[in-house]
Formats: structure tokens, sequence, C-alpha cells
């Protein structure tokens, strides 16, 4: 008989050192913060300001609890702090920002991931956390609402209004389906879907 490891969840089950898991969760934090920033540098910045505060008070998570819940709620709080001190966004009158901006590849089908980002950054900011955390980062309406401090309601109708929204922007018929693979954008326009961890 050989020894197995068990697999990895969200979940710290084993009670071991949750700073061992941090690097199993960058990729999501890494989509989350460029949800929010909307730009690579700002994206890893906020990243790299999350894991250092989560391993200076990692004392503070509690074993068993959700580690990914836990550091996207770090993540967003220190984003919104940031925005707070800031009052303003940063102008890009000379596209010195928008440059810098990673392109990814095309897709095949008739949406263009073009158009759907100049879409979903048409939509309130509360609108996107909301499709993005349940969505494409596959959290639960609780989850996502214990992460953003409002009713599990709030989150499902701002989830809601974002995906009308983006279907309108986007000339969608009603029960039109998108014709794109990206697994994030299809799981943001589900209904109540969220993709598979």
């Amino acid at each position: 008989m050989t020894d197995r490891k068990p697999a990895r969840t969200t979940r710290s089950q084993d009670h071991g050192d949750p700073r061992d898991e941090l690097v199993d969760h960058l990729p999501a934090l890494r989509a989350f913060a460029l949800s929010l920033t909307r730009e690579g540098a700002s994206a890893d910045d906020l990243v790299q300001d999350t894991i250092v505060k989560a391993w200076t008070h990692i004392d503070k998570f509690q074993p068993g609890t959700n580690l990914r819940a836990w550091l996207f709620t770090i993540l967003r709080n220190t984003f919104y702090s940031a925005r707070r001190k800031t009052k303003r966004e940063v102008s890009d009158s000379d596209g010195i920002h928008a440059a810098r901006q990673a392109t990814r590849p095309e897709h095949d089908g008739r949406l263009a991931l073009n158009d759907f980002r100049a879409a979903f950054e048409q939509l309130p900011d509360e609108q996107r956390e909301a499709l993005i955390l349940v969505g494409a980062s596959g959290f639960s309406y609780e989850e996502a609402a214990a992460m953003t401090g409002v009713a599990v309601g709030t989150v499902k109708s701002r989830a809601n209004r974002g995906r009308r929204k983006l279907a309108e922007l986007l000339h969608l018929e009603e029960g039109e389906e998108l014709e794109m693979t990206d697994r994030a954008t299809l799981a943001v326009m589900a209904q109540n879907t969220p993709i598979l961890r």
C-alpha cells in the first residue's frame, strides 16, 4: 500500500501551517486584483501587499476555514483602503497605462475578448466585484457576502444586474449563449453556475 497525500483543498483541513498554501492561491488572487485595478502592475502590487499582510497576520486565520476567502477579503479591503486614500483615478491621457495592458489571445466565436472587457469595465465596481467573486472565482453567494460585508441578497442583486447589463452592452438576445471558450468569461455570464475550482 502506497502512502498518498490528501488532495489540497481551499479549506485548510489538515490544520498545518496555512503559509504553506499561500502560493496555491496566487493565480486566483491576481485575477481578482486585475478585475479591481484593471492594470497589471497595480494588480501585482496589490497581490504582493495581500500576501505580506496575510503572512504578517497569519495568527488571525482560523484553521479549518476557507483560506482563499480570507485572502480575497484581505485583497479587497486593501484595494478599497488605498482607493479611499487617493480619492481619484489615475489620469491616462497619454495612454501610457493602457499601453502596458497585457493582451490575451484572441478567442474563436463571434464575441471578441476586447468587446467583453470593454463592456465589463462599464459596470459599476460593485457589480464587477460580485461577478468576479461569484462567477469567475467560484465563491458562493454566502462567501461573497461575507467577504464584501453585505447581505447575500445584495450580492445576488449586484450579480444579476451586472449580468443583465453585460448582456445589454454585448447586444445578446434573451436566452442567447456566448460562443467563447474562455471559462472565466463564461462563468461571469452564467446565471448561477460558478466555475469548478
